[in-house]
């Protein structure tokens, strides 16, 4: 593993030079499929920035919901097998929050521009 530059900092340099020096110089498909590149290396970078908190954020959550451990991976099939067996539903204390912050984790990487989005964020302030 290297020190220097984080994955994050390559990513987004990489993203901020398409974007600054490549994107003026074409046109047309070109261009779309260039902003297509670009929104995917921004995406990563929001992924690389977010995850390991978000992942552990929803773990506890799993772990409090269930009463069990485990990774975010064999918590969720856990979640997803109570739910299936009847379980577990939005009843039951703790699961619809558990999946509305979820939800929002979710989309600060994915869409953090989305306008719905940024409305619920603004509740919570």
């Amino acid at each position: 593993m290297q020190d220097e530059p984080t994955p994050i900092e390559l990513t987004k340099a990489v993203a901020d030079f398409l974007r600054n020096d490549i994107t003026p110089l074409i046109s047309g498909h070109q261009a779309f499929k260039l902003r297509v590149a670009i929104n995917i290396l921004d995406l990563v970078t929001r992924q690389l920035i977010r995850e390991d908190e978000g992942d552990a954020r929803e773990v506890e959550r799993l772990r409090v919901l269930l009463g069990i451990e485990g990774s975010v991976t064999e918590l969720n099939r856990a979640l997803a097998g109570r739910i299936a067996k009847g379980e577990v539903d939005l009843a039951t204390p703790g699961l619809a929050e558990h999946l509305w912050a979820t939800t929002m984790d979710k989309l600060a990487v994915d869409q953090p521009n989305y306008a719905s989005y940024k409305r619920e964020l603004s509740r919570d302030s």
